[in-house]
């Protein structure tokens, strides 16, 4: 009930607000006239009145703007009427001018509102699609707090080839990041078929290695029925997927050809870790794809910064590309939410506010929570694989 009071509440001031702003117009026709009326015949301000419609559409709708109008144009007739006459040839030519010039006006308004109409649509339809296809990552999942950020390249668009999706697996929490070739709505069918095919078999598998396989499997099967003719065998996708076990501080990570997160440890230390990545999903390989788990070390109180390329192929005005891991080092001790907040507003800021692709940022912080202490580094490279 209390929702329905404050969006009727808002509804009415914005009505109140737009109908103020429509005395602008109408008391800038009443300032014309008049002037028009106390000036000597031989100088005319009729012409003027035709600003009073040509502002109108930045203030409300096509009827709004029709009233306004057709007050300019009785304004004309008027100030005809006390100079001179209807009859005279110029009052005649300013009547019609502004007369057409109103109805351009009125036609543009009508135009301008079906495509704002029909943009808000689009961008309800992402919306709806944002939610369906990239559900809300929980800002607590197991032993991590998570915080996530989406920038679409598409202006129509809140989301595009870029994926990401986290769940709960026996004792651990299981990321997936991804980014298929292409960018904006173009993408979205191959990235709603990698996300479901993860959440489908992320708990079935009990390597990574083998959810990779699963998921290369599902991109091969279905990438030809998506692709369109002129790209066939040209589509792809990169991921990563990592594995964070509740009790053991490591993160343990196979990559298909994606780019390698960042450790951010407090004090200001950032740390790359080396993966062996595989293809990107849906390249042909001659025998399959071999997927390698990498495990690195993961401590409370570290967070494990996930992103896709778009972040780091952002370029400035002098073309050179965002330095992610260099501008992160000073903010390794904030929290995730915070964190995607200092990037956001920096990379939109390094790439003029806005960015040439999709780009995907997940932050993974380990809460305090395991009393075993590692040494940060890299505990280890196992090789299994498929």
């Amino acid at each position: 009930m209390g929702k329905l009071q404050s969006c009727a509440a808002g509804l009415r001031r914005s009505w109140q607000s737009s109908h103020a702003l429509l005395l602008l117009p109408i008391a800038l026709i009443l300032v014309i006239t008049v002037a028009d009326l106390r000036t000597p015949k031989d100088i005319h301000l009729g012409p003027a009145l035709v600003i009073a419609p040509a502002l109108t559409p930045s203030l409300a709708g096509p009827r709004a703007t029709a009233l306004v109008g057709a007050l300019a144009v009785a304004a004309q007739v008027v100030i005809a009427v006390f100079h001179g006459g209807l009859t005279t040839a110029n009052h005649i030519v300013q009547i019609v001018t502004l007369t057409l010039l109103s109805v351009m006006v009125v036609v543009y308004s009508a135009v301008r509102e079906r495509r704002r109409a029909q943009l808000a649509q689009v961008r309800t339809v992402a919306e709806a699609a944002q939610h369906v296809l990239m559900w809300p990552l929980p800002e607590h999942i197991g032993p991590l707090r998570i915080a996530s950020l989406y920038l679409a390249a598409e202006d129509e668009a809140q989301i595009g080839g870029d994926l990401y999706a986290a769940t709960r697996c026996d004792g651990e929490v299981r990321v997936l990041i991804g980014d298929v070739r292409g960018k904006g709505l173009s993408a979205i069918g191959e990235a709603a078929l990698l996300l479901g095919a993860f959440r489908e078999s992320a708990h079935r598998h009990v390597t990574l290695p083998e959810l990779a396989a699963t998921l290369e499997q599902s991109v091969q099967r279905y990438a030809a029925d998506l692709e369109p003719p002129e790209e066939a065998g040209e589509r792809f996708a990169t991921a990563l997927l990592v594995e964070i076990p509740d009790e053991d501080p490591v993160t343990r990570m196979t990559s298909s050809g994606h780019p390698p997160p960042l450790l951010l440890s407090p004090g200001h230390a950032v740390t790359v870790p080396s993966l062996h990545p595989s293809p990107p999903l849906g390249v042909p390989q001659a025998g399959g794809a071999e997927h390698t788990l990498d495990v690195f070390s993961f401590e409370p109180g570290d967070t494990l910064l996930l992103y896709t390329d778009g972040v780091v192929e952002a370029r400035d005005a002098q073309r050179r590309f965002y330095p992610l891991a260099e501008r992160v080092a000073q903010w390794t001790d904030a929290a995730p939410e915070a964190l995607m907040h200092h990037i956001r507003r920096d990379l939109l800021a390094h790439a003029g506010g806005r960015l040439g692709d999709d780009a995907a940022l997940i932050a993974l912080h380990r809460t305090p929570t395991v009393h075993h202490r590692h040494h940060h580094g890299i505990l280890g490279h196992n090789s299994a694989r498929t």
